[in-house]
């Protein structure tokens, strides 16, 4: 199996997706956004191919349409969820109220009806992925990176006894970050619930430097990885 990449090459610790789908318009499609956007892309054309791919690599999220000939998403999904916990977001061409509420209810993590904008698509991914990440294996109560020191429950940061003030977006955005330090976090996941474009998320981000970087030009802290988002680093 080929895994494609786009002229960003994703990172090889990009988060890995599987779609599901028998309209080979709409694995390209989305082949083509998804890698577009930093993650590393499968896909798999029935249920049954997507069962092999399953049992030789592992994916970070599944996207699965329900309207597939043979076994259907539903089933699926349905046989995946008896042992797996790996993220599932269900696309279909169904959007009454019984079909997403089944969805949901044989385990999917979140449903998206046909015709989608993509956009919405990665940021439902992004947003699941945030969710699905595993807490710090450490419990500390700040992290600290350089000469600073962030407080995760009071969101307050701090250079010696100097507080730094930060604004919301700002502070949301270390939040983010701290949860998985040393991993590429996506843009999407960076916007915020309030959405916003990658250059929106760049010039914030360009702010945020501005107060934690010797050197906002060369960051040390929060590092570009290019074409997927930004990686903090920092020491407990």
């Amino acid at each position: 199996m080929t895994v494609a990449k786009s002229a960003q090459n994703p990172a090889d610790d990009a988060p890995h997706l599987l779609v599901v789908d028998d309209d080979r318009r709409i694995r390209d499609l989305l082949l083509r956004f998804l890698v577009g956007e930093g993650y590393r892309v499968s896909t798999a054309e029935t249920a049954g191919e997507a069962r092999a791919k399953l049992e030789g690599l592992k994916f970070d999220l599944l996207i699965v349409d329900v309207m597939m000939p043979g076994e259907n998403g539903f089933e699926l999904t349905r046989a995946i969820r008896s042992g797996s916990v790996v993220p599932i977001l269900m696309l279909t061409a169904r959007d009454g109220k019984e079909s997403r509420i089944k969805g949901l209810e044989i385990g999917a993590d979140d449903y998206l009806a046909k015709p989608f904008e993509p956009r919405e698509l990665s940021l439902r991914v992004a947003n699941i992925l945030k969710r699905a990440k595993p807490p710090l294996a450490t419990h500390a109560p700040s992290i600290r990176f350089g000469p600073f020191v962030f407080h995760l429950a009071s969101g307050e940061l701090r250079r010696g006894e100097v507080a730094i003030r930060l604004t919301d977006r700002e502070r949301e955005m270390l939040r983010v970050l701290t949860a998985s330090v040393g991993e590429t976090v996506p843009r999407q996941a960076l916007a915020g619930n309030g959405g916003g474009g990658e250059r929106t998320v760049d010039v914030q981000v360009n702010r945020l430097r501005r107060k934690i970087e010797r050197d906002p030009a060369n960051p040390l802290i929060v590092q570009t990885v290019r074409g997927i988002g930004y990686r903090l680093v920092a020491t407990y």
